[in-house]
């Protein structure tokens, strides 16, 4: 890993030291970008000053300036740069140092790829990774240690699921927790235990996973350096420049900040704290100015008020279909909620509110109407997935201000998993990205990467059609919540560039703003869904410097 991070910086090395481009004309492109009134714009040549702002858009007749460089754009398509509202940087940055398994189809396959990992690397103390889903696997229930055991029995060993909200332990890692049959779940957290008696299976659900994370080693300082490199490399290949970072955490923002003081921040990072602790720690008395060239900021606050459709986590206000009795958890008392809410409005720091099952979107809906009256100042509340919300609460998305933060490759990754959690009378607000915005909410689109493939163009293909990468279901999974092409392309640019008070400074391609844009193969105005997904990204621009080229 040392020498991994020594290329990776001696690379960044020389990209930081490359000076910006003074006075750039970059014409000859097919120019398309969002309105302030959310019409789409066109174009055919940008001017960039020296401060890596937009001097000038060009469009047909307009008179060419004599500048120092001139780019030619080969008529490609230039579309502002892609803007994810919802992932998290480290997450993606050290999942590409660790173990993935979201690529397996079986646990079988699952424990093969684990002991081959393992025996790659034999100096490791942990084998630490994530992916797994047992829906995909066609499981049924949830892996136990004694499985993992057979893949690797000489180390410990702790998986996280995809979505997050769940981690498999094995027997050597539950010794190393100190984790036993008498081990008691926290409050907003399950211990699953093996049938029939107390063991602990190996597996821990949302807070009870901190009983685990306690006992692993944390990253190192020269760990999230590497992690956040490879987390912007992968974006930026991707033409994302900019994105709101759920969860950040002192030693995340220390990172940010040494990438920022040597020059080697090329991504655009809106920070939510990991809890109100964190967001003191790192914001005191406020957020913070925007620091490097408008590269990072400390927004406000990230909070959970439930978990995951997959563990069945999330909060519902009635029984889930496939386990009676069970209606998720709960992470937050409505007090702590509204005090917690009220302590970040306070300092002016914007909420952002993490809340998938129905119980918990009307819950965090009516805290928000409790306490903006009382704090009105431009606070813009997000709340953050929303994937189920009862048909009588949806309406309320319309009122403060709220912005409705939400990641449609969800949509088409949990569409059977939803049917089973839910059954079919409680569907008609799942996922209602359509509906929300009828409601005059602001939509800000994003993956949750890593939970799914930070992806933005798989992103515009599933919010227009409602079908996953292989077209299904036949005309789209509830179609009626479907967004049009420009709505899609707005939340994943000037709408999510709204979402964390980002407008004026990136988001769109118009003077005064940054020069974030990218260079495509192909109009996804006027593509299919599939061809959308195909989408090849030739050119990345941060701040009118060019910071990926393709192949």
């Amino acid at each position: 890993m040392k020498n991994q991070l020594a290329a990776a910086l001696s690379a960044l090395a020389l990209i930081s030291a490359s000076p910006a481009l003074a006075d750039t004309l970059v014409d000859n492109v097919q120019g398309i970008t969002v309105g302030d009134d959310g019409e789409i714009e066109q174009f055919d040549a940008l001017v960039i000053g020296d401060d890596g702002r937009i001097e000038r858009v060009l469009r047909r007749g307009d008179t060419r300036p004599r500048t120092d460089y001139r780019e030619d754009g080969k008529g490609r398509v230039m579309l502002p740069g892609l803007i994810d509202a919802h992932l998290h940087v480290m997450g993606l940055g050290l999942g590409a140092l660790t173990l993935d398994l979201s690529d397996t189809k079986s646990l079988d396959e699952a424990l093969e790829k684990i002991r081959r990992f393992a025996q790659e690397n034999e100096s490791r103390p942990w084998i630490l990774g994530r992916g797994w889903n047992q829906e995909t696997w066609g499981l049924g229930r949830f892996p136990t240690a004694a499985e993992l055991d057979r893949a690797v029995a000489d180390r410990p060993v702790y998986l996280q699921r995809v979505d997050g909200h769940a981690g498999w332990a094995n027997t050597l890692a539950l010794k190393a927790a100190g984790i036993t049959a008498k081990t008691k779940a926290p409050a907003g957290g399950r211990v699953e235990r093996l049938p029939g008696s107390q063991e602990p299976s190996g597996i821990f659900v949302d807070a009870a996973e901190n009983l685990m994370q306690e006992a692993i080693p944390a990253p190192r300082p020269a760990d999230r350096d590497l992690a956040l490199q490879e987390a912007q490399k992968r974006l930026h290949a991707l033409g994302i420049t900019a994105v709101a970072d759920m969860g950040t955490t002192i030693e995340d923002w220390q990172a940010f900040r040494r990438a920022g003081d040597r020059g080697a921040l090329t991504l655009r990072i809106m920070s939510y704290a990991a809890g109100p602790d964190q967001m003191v720690l790192i914001g005191g008395s406020g957020p913070t100015p925007w620091l490097y060239d408008d590269k990072l900021r400390m927004n406000g606050v990230k909070l959970y008020l439930d978990g995951a459709l997959g563990s069945r986590g999330a909060w519902l206000k009635r029984p889930y279909a496939d386990d009676p009795g069970n209606t998720g958890l709960p992470l937050l008392a409505p007090a702590q909620l509204r005090n917690i809410l009220v302590r970040a409005a306070q300092g002016g720091f914007q909420p952002a509110v993490h809340a998938i099952g129905d119980a918990a979107d009307a819950e965090i809906l009516d805290a928000i109407a409790e306490i903006a009256e009382s704090y009105p100042q431009d606070l813009r509340w997000r709340v953050e997935h929303a994937q189920i919300v009862d048909p009588v609460d949806l309406a309320k998305f319309g009122q403060h201000g709220i912005i409705a933060s939400m990641q449609p490759v969800h949509q088409t990754s949990d569409r059977l998993m939803a049917e089973a959690r839910l059954g079919p009378d409680r569907l008609t607000g799942a996922y209602a990205w359509n509906s929300i915005a009828r409601t005059s909410a602001r939509l800000a689109f994003g993956s949750d990467a890593p939970v799914e493939s930070p992806d933005p163009f798989a992103g515009i293909a599933a919010a227009i059609s409602r079908t996953d990468a292989a077209g299904q279901p036949f005309g789209g999974w509830r179609p009626e919540e479907r967004v049009s092409r420009e709505q899609a392309l707005a939340a994943f640019t000037a709408d999510a560039a709204y979402a964390g008070f980002a407008e004026g400074r990136f988001g769109r391609l118009a003077e005064g703003e940054r020069a974030d844009f990218v260079l495509v193969d192909r109009d996804p105005l006027l593509a299919t869904p599939e061809q959308i997904r195909a989408t090849r990204v030739l050119q990345t621009w941060v701040g009118g410097r060019k910071v990926y080229t393709a192949d």
